[in-house]
């Protein structure tokens, strides 16, 4: 009877032993404590890229939206006031109206709207266009009589170069990061997001 407890007692303290060596290795050897540094090393960068698709993302919509209304208001520039009034221009505030309808439409802040000129508009004519500004505080520029192509790409005997008008401004879209940013000291940085559209009259 003594043998058999004996030689169980010994049994018992083997297969401890084994466990316990068992357990030990599982710990040298587990990769546990790796998964976990490399998880956080990896989900910042995750979800960075994932910020980065989204603001980028916005940022082309907006833009795509603002260029949009640019067209809104070229197309209602180049259209007559009325069927027998001739080639009559339309008022720099009614194109502004249709620039304005267009950014509500889109859930875009008219009043964030900010001049940008166009840099080299030429006058059919020769000289500079006639250019008025319009909509609130003045911020959209829409330049008529504008000659849309430059004279010498054309082929002689082609004909002249095609008039008609520009409408541009700038919208500003503000890029919001979890981190500051190095070059810029804060967490984000103002992007001007520039629309200028030229149309061919429409008469």
């Amino acid at each position: 009877m003594c043998k058999r407890a004996r030689h169980t007692r010994a049994g018992g303290t083997q297969k401890f032993d084994a466990m316990r060596m068992s357990l030990l290795r599982k710990l040298v050897t587990g990769t546990m404590g790796s998964e976990i540094a490399e998880a956080a090393l990896v989900l910042p960068i995750f979800f960075m890229i994932m910020l980065g698709i989204y603001w980028f993302g916005r940022a082309f919509n907006v833009y795509a939206t603002i260029n949009h209304a640019a067209r809104e208001g070229a197309l209602t520039a180049t259209m007559s006031s009325c069927a027998s009034c001739g080639n009559t221009s339309t008022l720099p505030g009614t194109v502004a109206t249709a620039v304005t309808t267009a950014l509500q439409a889109a859930g875009l802040d008219p009043n964030q709207v900010q001049t940008y000129p166009p840099s080299s508009a030429v006058s059919c004519g020769g000289g500079a266009p006639s250019c008025n500004t319009a909509g609130n505080n003045n911020n959209i520029t829409i330049c008529s009589n504008v000659q849309l192509q430059p004279a010498g790409t054309l082929h002689s005997g082609f004909g002249s170069p095609a008039c008609g008008v520009t409408v541009s401004f700038q919208y500003p879209y503000n890029f919001s990061l979890p981190l500051p940013l190095p070059p810029y000291g804060a967490s984000g940085f103002n992007l001007q997001l520039k629309a200028d559209v030229q149309m061919k009259g429409q008469y």
